[in-house]
């Protein structure tokens, strides 16, 4: 880890404490009820790894990847599906869980064209919540916390594919990113 490059923002312990929170709040709002969780891929895989862990009922899991970065650190608005769900959601209740919301557009997008497969409910759920840059009218269900308008990196979210691996979650230094950026001009 290059850590002249971030700023730790919220520590490995701090994540791990807030994950099984989570998954308590989780198991007591399904409890009894069919649960399916929908992990955004890439950045979710590690919060919902962790997550499913700490959830202590019967779940079922699937995955989408959908993009609209790409190696920018602005979110482009355009969505594309580049793998969709293996699975019918007919009739289940769906957790999507996403590493972190900003715009909001992407889980807009995603949520729109899951509740014409008619489940039994939606509802979201991330660890990391931008409110302040927010287009969609979407708020999280679920969410681990609220953060100020930084470039986030680690913990499964990255920057051009790189920093997924660090086990807190940190701020990228602009420094970095400006510097990656001139270079594609």
């Amino acid at each position: 880890m290059n850590l002249q490059e971030v700023d730790v923002l919220i520590t490995a312990e701090e994540i791990k404490a807030k994950v099984q929170e989570l998954g308590r709040q989780i198991s007591a709002e399904y409890r009894g009820r069919n649960l399916l969780i929908v992990g955004i891929l890439k950045g979710a895989f590690v919060f919902m790894a962790d997550l499913i862990r700490e959830i202590d009922i019967p779940l079922e899991i699937d995955f989408m990847d959908v993009s609209s970065y790409g190696a920018s650190t602005v979110s482009s608005g355009e969505v594309r599906i580049i793998k969709d769900l293996d699975y019918s959601i007919k009739d289940k209740n769906i957790l999507i869980v996403e590493d972190i919301i900003d715009t909001g557009l992407t889980v807009k997008y995603i949520t729109s064209i899951l509740y014409k497969r008619e489940p039994a409910s939606i509802k979201i759920c991330c660890m990391l919540d931008k409110p302040s840059r927010r287009k969609a009218d979407i708020k999280p269900d679920f969410y681990g916390y609220t953060i100020e308008d930084r470039f986030i990196v680690g913990y499964g979210l990255d920057y051009a594919e790189k920093y997924r691996e660090y086990p807190a979650i940190c701020e990228l230094k602009a420094s970095v990113y400006n510097k990656q950026e001139e270079g594609n001009e």
